[in-house]
């Protein structure tokens, strides 16, 4: 499939699907030119393909570096709560031809990568609050 202009392919996503906000797109562009640059200064140069365990980590890193404590919080507006929904994100852009695909690429890479709470709520926290939020984020009695 030939790649089109990113702009076009965020629009032609969007009228199919609402769940992300267009800027979701654009933010998860530049995660993957992070993580292709990164993959390229890790391996000398070489060419490989991104795979999904190693977009999450850029993702996060680029997230909290970009959003800071505010991380969270963009997410939710751009309908982002998982790591399942990045992979939702880059799986309709490879539907309309803006990102490659290997064979060995599946949704599934995405599924279980980190919680969010824990990857961009808990970092920010004062030390002495981190060990009292739950996975859900409330507060444990003690």
């Amino acid at each position: 499939m030939q790649k089109i202009d990113f702009k076009d392919a965020v629009e032609s996503v969007a009228s199919n699907d609402s769940r992300y906000a267009g800027d979701a797109y654009y933010f998860l562009q530049e995660v993957l030119t992070q993580a292709v640059n990164k993959q390229r200064k890790d391996t000398g140069g070489e060419d490989r393909h991104v795979n999904g365990e190693e977009l999450l980590k850029v993702f996060r890193v680029r997230a909290k570096k970009k959003f800071g404590p505010m991380a969270i919080s963009v997410f939710e507006e751009w309908g982002i709560r998982s790591c399942e929904d990045v992979g939702e994100i880059v799986f309709n852009l490879i539907d309309v031809g803006a990102f490659g695909k290997s064979d060995q690429d599946r949704r599934e890479d995405f599924s279980g990568g980190y919680d969010f709470r824990e990857a961009f709520v808990t970092p920010f926290l004062p030390v002495s609050k981190r060990g009292t939020e739950s996975r859900s984020g409330a507060r444990r009695h003690q």
